[in-house]
């Protein structure tokens, strides 16, 4: 009686993630899988959204399993290429560093083997260049009373390790802005 009532509660993120369960219609596997060949067709995707997308859908674990091979069978669903086009994308658009984009692969269950591959698809050339100008524009942006080189130094470090580069690569870049 209590978690019935719990449920039904508007403050219950829980209760009414499950009664939207509850009250979702339920698709057959193959209306489930053309859903899905559009999802999929639209941009790509990786094994798990797909796999919660059919989840949503109310498929059963056996046919969920099914649907992923069928969907793998047919080209729709390549992790390789999801991963591939991923960190492209995040490197040339919101231009992340490999440590960052290699951990929101593994977030969304990627394989180690795509994972280096995808990491390895990154042009060394502009990766270095686009550090070192996130570098100097983060040295040069440091200003005010109290700033020594150490405060520099950290404040630019910092900056870098959150867009996701390489410590080493940041310390060579640090390294440099303090020769110039």
């Amino acid at each position: 009686m209590f978690q019935l009532y719990y449920l039904q509660t508007p403050h219950s993120l829980w209760g009414s993630l499950f009664l939207r369960m509850l009250q979702r219609k339920q698709l057959t596997k193959e209306q489930a899988l053309q859903k899905l060949r559009h999802y999929c067709a639209y941009q790509e995707r990786c094994h798990l959204e797909v796999k919660e997308k059919l989840y949503s859908f109310g498929l059963r674990k056996q046919e969920v399993e099914e649907s992923i091979s069928q969907l793998i069978e047919e080209d729709c669903l390549n992790e390789e290429r999801f991963a591939l086009q991923f960190a492209g994308g995040k490197f040339r658009m919101k231009q992340w560093g490999r440590v960052k984009i290699k951990y929101e692969l593994k977030q969304k269950g990627v394989s180690e083997y795509c994972i280096r591959k995808a990491i390895q698809s990154i042009d060394e050339e502009a990766y270095q260049k686009t550090m070192h100008q996130f570098a100097a524009k983060k040295w040069k942006s440091i200003r005010g009373e109290g700033v020594n080189l150490f405060v520099k130094m950290s404040k630019t470090k910092n900056y870098l390790q959150q867009r996701g580069f390489e410590p080493l690569l940041i310390q060579q870049a640090i390294q440099r802005l303090k020769e110039n």
